[in-house]
C-alpha cells in the first residue's frame, strides 16, 4: 500500500521527538479504563481522560497528563459536533469497544439519536438536520487524544433534508494556549482574549481594530486563518509557556508546553476535494473568547457545498473519525512538527482496523487505481506541468441552491468542488508520471485532473469500483481545450491569484482599500511589456474613497484596460472568425463584469455566484471559467484595447482573476468544454 505523506510532514519527520510521542507496541502501558457515570461516559489511558454526554454526545472535557485542554468560558463550550442529539426523540447510548473485553486495548462509546424525521438540533449556526446521528469517540492504550466520527443516516421514509453547515469544533483552555500553527503561512503568537473585546469593530462581525495588546493598531480577522484543507494535515494551538504535567507511562512529571491539534487522516470524508478552503482556527468572537479548532466536513465558505437528501432516499456518510491529538514539548514549533509526524502515521495507518458497525470499509474491502497522465497540448509543446492532482468524485449532480438579492433560489450543478454528500480521493502526481489512488471505496466514480499551468480539467466518464479491486487505468493523454490560436494571456492558470501583485501576502484584512493608494489610475497593463506579479493586482475592486479606513463606504466603478498589438498574420482570415475572452475567475463579489474592445462593448458576465473570497481575506475559492464570445471584427491590425469594468458598491465587490486568455476560433466549430 503507498503511504501518502505531505511534502511538510516529510520535512518534519526529522524533528526530535516530544514527550507524548506514543510508545512502542508492546510496551507495558496501563489499558484503557471506561466508566460509565450515569449522565457521561468517562474514558482514560496513561495520557488523557476525555469525558462525553451520553444526551448529547459532546466531548465536555479533555484532560492531558492532568491538565484541562478545553474551554469553558465562550458560547458552546469543549468540543462538540455542530449538531448533535440533544434534541432526539430517542437517544441510545451504548458502549461499541468494551476494554474489559480486549485487555484495555482500546475503548470506544457511542451516542446515537433517532430523529424519526424531525429536524435534530434546529438552532445549530448550520441548521439542523433530518437524520438520525450517532456520536462515536474512541481512545486505545498508547494513543495521545481521543478519535471521534459521525455517522450521518437518512432513512428512506424520512423527509428530504438538505444538511447545512457542519463540523466538529474545540474551545481550549485560554489560560494555556496562544499559540496558533495552521501552516507555515500562520505559525504566529496570538493575541489576548483581552484585545480582541477592547477592539474597534469594523465592516464586519469578524474583524476588530485592535486597541491594546502586542498587535495594537493591527485589524484581527478570523478569515485570515483559512487554509486548503487539503494541504492541512495537523493544525491546532499550543503554548508560549511551560506548565506542570503528571507522569505518563515511562515519561516523568515536569513542566513542559502543551499543544493540542486536530488531524484529519484521510480527506475522503470532506467536503470540496483538494482546492477547498475552509476556517481552521481563530479566537472565538464573544466577550470572553476561548481559543477555536474547527474541522468542517460541509464546508460554507469561499463557495460552500451541498448535501441535499431527496425524500425517499436511503443516505448515510461516515466522518473521520478524526484525531485529537494532544503533546508536550519545548516550544510550539517542535509541538507543530510532531503532530504533523503523527498525522503521517494516521494516514498510513487509514482505514482503521477498529472501526466497526458502520458504513466504513476495512482496508480488503478498499480499491486501488493507479495510471499516468499525460498533458499534450499542440500550442505548448514544452508543457510537463509538474503539479498536478488526481482524484475521484461521484458523478456531477443538480440541486437547488440559495437565492440571492430575491431571486428564485437557482439550479445549481454540484461537482467535485462543492459536493459533500459523497466522498473523495485525491492524490498529487506530475506529468507522465505513475500515481496511485489508495483506499477508495467501492462505488461509481469519476476520473479527474487538474494542474498548474493547464487552463481547464480532464474528466472521465463512469469508472465503477469494486471492494478490493485494483484498477490500472493505463496512460491517459490530456488533451486541454482549445477554441482556436491563442493571441495572449495573463497569469497562470492554478487556481488561485497568489501569482499576481501581492497575491503572495493577501492574509490582512481591508487590503481592498489600499487597491487605490496602489494603482491609482487603475490596472493599465501591455502585453509584451507588463509583468503580471508587479502590474496586475490580484484583486480587482471598487475604488474606494480615500478617507474610508473602516470597510463601509461604497466604492466607485473600476475599468482594467489591456493593450495589445496585432499583425496581420495573428488575426488572419477574422471575417470568418470570432474572439474567444477565456476568464477563469477563482474569487467574485459582484454579480456583472462588462467586457469592451476597442471602446465597443462586446459582452458581459452576469449572475456570478458570489464566493466570498474577497471580504474574507482569500487568495482562491469557488473555480469557475466563463467565455466571453465576440465577433474577430471587433479587433483590428495594430494597437487595441479591451476593457474589464465592475460596477460601483461595496469595497469587497470585485473579482478575483486566476487566469485571462484571448483565442481566435473558427466561427463554424462549436464552444466546447472539458
Amino acid at each position: 500500500m503507498l503511504r501518502l505523506i505531505p511534502l511538510l510532514a516529510l520535512a518534519a519527520l526529522a524533528a526530535p521527538a516530544v514527550h507524548a510521542a506514543a510508545p512502542a507496541a508492546g510496551s507495558a502501558q496501563p489499558g484503557v479504563t471506561l466508566r460509565d457515570d450515569g449522565s457521561d461516559y468517562v474514558l482514560s489511558n496513561a495520557y488523557v481522560t476525555a469525558i462525553v454526554d451520553k444526551h448529547t454526545g459532546n466531548l465536555v472535557s479533555l484532560k492531558y497528563r492532568g491538565l484541562e485542554l478545553f474551554g469553558h468560558h465562550s458560547g458552546y463550550s469543549a468540543g462538540y459536533w455542530e449538531q448533535n442529539t440533544g434534541r432526539a426523540p430517542k437517544v441510545i447510548d451504548s458502549v461499541t469497544i468494551d476494554p474489559a473485553a480486549n485487555g484495555g486495548a482500546r475503548a470506544e462509546v457511542s451516542v446515537k439519536g433517532i430523529s424519526e424525521g424531525r429536524m435534530l438540533s434546529p438552532n445549530a449556526p448550520g441548521g439542523g438536520i433530518r437524520c438520525d446521528l450517532e456520536l462515536r469517540y474512541a481512545l486505545g492504550r498508547d494513543d495521545s487524544g481521543v478519535y471521534t466520527y459521525a455517522i450521518y443516516s437518512h432513512p428512506a421514509d424520512y423527509p428530504a433534508d438538505h444538511i447545512g453547515e457542519s463540523r466538529f469544533a474545540a474551545k481550549l483552555n485560554p489560560d494555556i494556549f496562544d499559540w496558533m500553527t495552521i501552516n507555515a503561512e500562520v505559525n504566529k503568537r496570538m493575541l489576548a482574549p483581552r484585545d480582541w473585546v477592547e477592539g474597534t469593530p469594523l465592516n464586519m462581525k469578524e474583524a476588530r481594530r485592535l486597541n491594546t495588546g502586542i498587535y495594537k493598531g493591527q485589524v484581527e480577522h478570523k478569515y485570515d486563518y483559512t487554509a486548503v484543507q487539503f494541504d492541512t494535515p495537523a493544525y491546532g494551538w499550543s503554548s508560549t509557556r511551560a506548565f506542570p504535567v503528571a507522569a505518563a507511562g515511562a515519561v516523568s512529571a515536569g513542566d513542559a508546553h502543551i499543544g493540542l491539534w486536530f488531524i484529519n487522516p484521510s480527506m475522503e470524508y470532506l467536503s470540496g476535494g483538494p482546492t477547498k478552503v475552509e476556517l481552521t482556527g481563530h479566537l472565538d468572537l464573544s466577550n470572553s473568547p476561548d481559543p477555536v479548532l474547527l474541522n468542517y466536513w460541509r464546508g460554507t465558505h469561499y463557495g460552500g457545498s451541498f448535501c441535499p437528501i431527496s425524500k425517499g432516499e436511503d443516505w448515510s456518510k461516515v466522518v473521520g473519525p478524526m484525531l485529537i491529538y494532544c503533546n508536550a514539548g519545548t516550544g510550539p514549533q517542535e509541538l507543530w512538527h510532531d503532530a504533523l509526524r503523527q498525522a503521517a502515521s494516521e494516514t498510513h495507518e487509514w482505514p482503521y482496523a477498529w472501526v466497526n458497525g458502520v458504513d466504513y470499509p476495512h482496508a480488503d474491502q478498499r480499491a486501488v487505481v493507479t495510471g499516468r497522465i499525460t498533458v499534450e497540448d499542440p500550442q505548448e509543446p514544452g508543457l510537463h506541468p509538474t503539479s498536478m492532482l488526481v482524484g475521484l468524485s461521484a458523478p456531477d449532480y443538480t440541486t437547488t441552491g440559495w437565492a440571492r438579492f430575491g431571486h428564485t433560489p437557482p439550479e445549481v450543478r454540484v461537482g467535485w468542488q462543492t459536493d459533500a454528500k459523497h466522498y473523495e480521493f485525491w492524490v498529487r502526481t506530475s506529468d507522465n508520471q505513475p500515481f496511485t489512488i489508495p483506499n477508495v471505496r467501492p462505488g461509481t466514480y469519476v476520473f479527474h485532473a487538474i494542474a498548474d499551468g493547464v487552463l481547464g480539467e480532464f474528466a472521465s466518464e463512469k469508472i465503477t469500483l469494486k471492494p478490493g479491486e485494483h484498477l490500472d487505468v493505463g496512460r491517459i493523454v490530456w488533451h486541454p481545450v482549445r477554441y482556436g490560436r491563442q493571441l495572449w494571456d495573463i497569469g497562470i492558470p492554478n487556481r488561485s491569484a497568489r501569482e499576481f501583485f501581492h497575491g503572495d501576502d493577501y492574509r490582512h484584512w481591508g487590503l481592498y482599500l489600499q487597491y487605490p493608494k496602489w494603482f491609482p489610475q487603475d490596472v493599465d497593463y501591455t502585453i509584451g511589456k507588463s509583468d503580471f506579479r508587479k502590474d496586475w493586482n490580484f484583486e480587482q475592486v471598487p475604488r474606494a474613497p480615500a478617507d474610508d479606513i473602516n470597510g463601509r463606504e461604497p466604492g466607485t466603478s473600476t475599468t482594467w484596460t489591456v493593450h495589445f498589438t496585432l499583425t496581420s498574420a495573428a488575426l488572419g482570415d477574422s471575417r470568418s472568425e470570432r474572439a474567444i475572452l477565456r476568464l477563469a475567475l477563482c474569487g467574485i463579489g459582484t454579480r456583472h463584469l462588462y467586457v469592451t474592445v476597442n471602446d465597443r462593448p462586446v459582452g458581459e458576465l452576469d449572475d456570478l455566484r458570489y464566493n466570498a473570497v474577497i471580504n474574507r481575506d482569500g487568495i482562491q475559492g469557488l473555480w469557475s471559467e466563463h467565455d466571453v464570445i465576440f465577433p474577430a471584427s471587433a479587433l483590428r491590425e495594430g494597437a487595441n484595447t479591451l476593457k474589464l469594468t465592475i460596477p460601483g458598491g461595496n469595497p469587497t465587490s470585485g473579482i478575483e482573476y486566476d487566469y485571462l486568455r484571448l483565442e481566435l476560433a473558427p466561427d463554424h466549430e462549436p464552444a466546447k468544454r472539458s
